[in-house]
């Protein structure tokens, strides 16, 4: 089918039929096929959307564009998707956890995109560590230990891998139907069959508004039940960073504490509530309150911290690094961050957070950029809590002492001091499943 036309009714405001969609994820799945191509196409369904009979058509036709993994694991298999955020490392703190509770947890995750961190950078930054893995290595490690992340493979939807490299360097990231079809067919092409989303809204999620990260949740929810997999979205917060550490070498150092006891928080809080959710669809728990159970005692057991030393030694990395963060990559200079006046933290720009790491280098401005993984910052105040002038607000952690400079300067703005106390910024806002729209 002529690419060209299929472009033209969706710039024209028309519904793409199954058998245009199929074409353009073949043709995005087609190494021949011209970027632009693809990116004008893009641009348009950004711009004129795609009804839900169209986004399903979509998710569908990219997952059939490579293998459909059917991974015997000895169990069910449980997936985790987060929508992306600022400081967001809930996989690396998630997926050992609800491992050692007895799931099988095989995620397949992107790299960074936007001013958002990707989970397969992160990962990356501890020595050794393999992320780019066959299919047969991922099931054989999650049979083995319970757990794998890997990056997404070029046989598991590659429609989806071309697509979403495109859009982050063409402004089509925030896209619903987008966003849907390129989560929703990475899930159905692992053959995952219990799959929780965390769906991120404010000012550091691609979902700025409640309305937004709904219409979204209800969207992945319908493709995954319409698809016969069990499927639960949460919509939690994201109007400052999840973690007090946002680079990549840092956040998985932040991970390791939390797992260790070290660190609580909201990371902690929001990875329970996805954690319970994964053990319900698992079969492994019978309510929210004994999954909870399971995942505290594996928490305070030091089980967690264990199952994550296992899947990075699994995956050829050092997995020393869970007694020693040390040993993970650091940058040669810090830079301090200090309060200007008294008052309380009362908003924090999370976007220009994300973009103030990118521009130390933890994050990519083109897709071709390479990630320094030892750079980022380090939040050491919170929504809410009471700042003097002087005190320390963050640390810069930079290779370039001048591009750390003007990054520190950037990161006093996006810390905004006021009068008079403020709540905590709230981390739960609604869930949703089958039949099931609850906003809390």
């Amino acid at each position: 089918m002529d690419l060209i036309r299929v472009i033209e009714q969706k710039k024209l405001g028309n519904a793409l039929s199954k058998e245009e969609i199929t074409a353009f994820a073949r043709a995005a799945a087609d190494p021949a096929t011209p970027d632009y191509q693809l990116a004008a196409l893009l641009m348009a369904i950004r711009l004129n959307g795609m009804d839900a009979r169209e986004t399903a058509d979509l998710t569908l036709a990219m997952a059939r564009t490579g293998d459909m993994m059917a991974p015997d694991v000895g169990g069910l298999p449980v997936d985790k998707h987060s929508t992306g955020g600022v400081g967001d490392t809930t996989t690396l703190v998630l997926v050992p956890l609800v491992a050692a509770c007895g799931a099988k947890v095989i995620k397949m995750s992107g790299r960074g995109l936007g001013h958002t961190g990707g989970t397969v950078d992160k990962m990356e930054s501890i020595p050794g560590m393999r992320t780019e893995l066959p299919e047969e290595e991922i099931v054989s490690i999650v049979r083995r230990i319970g757990c794998c992340v890997a990056a997404q493979s070029g046989e598991l939807a590659p429609a989806d891998k071309r697509l979403y490299a495109l859009r982050d360097v063409t402004a089509t990231v925030d896209s619903i139907p987008l966003i849907a079809s390129s989560i929703m067919s990475k899930k159905l092409a692992t053959g995952a069959q219990g799959i929780v989303l965390d769906i991120k809204v404010g000012d550091g999620a691609l979902m700025k508004t409640l309305e937004d990260a709904l219409q979204l949740g209800d969207a992945m929810v319908d493709i995954g039940c319409k698809a016969g997999r069990r499927v639960t979205a949460l919509v939690t917060g994201m109007e400052e960073p999840l973690g007090s550490h946002v680079g990549n070498a840092l956040e998985v150092g932040e991970a390791i504490d939390v797992l260790a006891g070290r660190v609580q928080g909201p990371l902690l809080d929001v990875s329970l509530l996805l954690g319970e959710q994964m053990l319900l669809l698992a079969g492994l728990a019978q309510d929210a309150q004994a999954a909870r159970g399971l995942l505290l005692e594996a928490l305070h057991s030091g089980k967690g911290l264990a199952k994550l030393k296992e899947m990075i030694e699994a995956q050829s990395g050092d997995g020393a690094v869970t007694q020693d963060t040390g040993l993970l990559p650091r940058a040669a200079h810090r830079i301090a961050v200090k309060a200007d006046k008294n008052g309380y933290l009362h908003e924090v720009d999370a976007t220009r957070v994300g973009l103030i790491a990118q521009s130390l280098g933890a994050g990519r401005l083109r897709k071709e950029d390479v990630i320094d993984p030892a750079v980022g910052l380090v939040l050491l105040k919170r929504i809410g809590d009471p700042v003097r002038e002087g005190d320390l607000l963050a640390q810069v952690h930079t290779n370039h002492p001048d591009r750390g400079e003007q990054a520190a300067q950037a990161l006093l703005q996006a810390l905004h001091i006021g009068e008079g106390s403020v709540p905590k910024a709230k981390q739960l806002y609604a869930v949703i499943a089958k039949d099931r729209r609850e906003v809390v």
